[in-house]
C-alpha cells in the first residue's frame, strides 16, 4: 500500500509573496534568474519586503534554491547565501545553477532539487 504524502505545494509569483507565507511554509524553494550578475529584482524585492519580519521567527527554515544564470551565477549565489546566513535558514542541498544556453536537462535537475526538498521536509528536516 502506498503512503499518501501530506505535502501541499503552493506556488506564488514574487510580487504575491508576503512574510506570513514564508513564516507558515514548512520549506521554501526559491527560483531566480541572474540579472546583471545578481538575483532578479523581484526576488530581491521579496527579501526587501519580508526580511525584517522573518528574522528570529524563521530560523532553521529548510530551503532549496536554483538560479537560471546567463553568466556563471556566482554573484547571485553569494548574495542569496548572505541573506540565508542572516535569516539562519538551512540550505538543504547545494544551490543549483543552471547556466549557459538553455538545456532541457535543467528541467530534470530542478525537479530533482524540488523533490529532494519536499522529501526532507516531509521527513521532518
Amino acid at each position: 500500500m502506498k503512503n499518501k504524502s501530506d505535502i501541499a505545494i503552493i506556488r506564488k509569483k514574487p510580487v504575491d509573496v508576503n512574510a506570513a507565507d514564508i513564516q507558515t511554509a514548512s520549506g521554501i524553494l526559491i527560483a531566480t534568474t541572474e540579472n546583471i550578475g545578481y538575483m532578479a529584482g523581484l526576488t530581491k524585492d521579496v527579501f526587501d519586503r519580508c526580511y525584517n519580519n522573518l528574522l528570529e521567527v524563521t530560523a532553521g527554515k529548510p530551503v532549496g534554491i536554483y538560479i537560471r544564470a546567463g553568466l556563471d551565477g556566482t554573484g547571485t549565489q553569494k548574495a542569496i547565501e548572505t541573506i540565508l546566513t542572516g535569516l539562519r535558514w538551512r540550505l538543504m542541498s547545494d544551490i543549483l545553477i543552471c547556466h549557459g544556453d538553455w538545456n532541457n536537462d535543467f528541467i530534470a535537475a530542478v525537479e530533482t532539487l524540488a523533490l529532494g526538498l519536499a522529501l526532507q521536509v516531509e521527513m521532518g528536516a
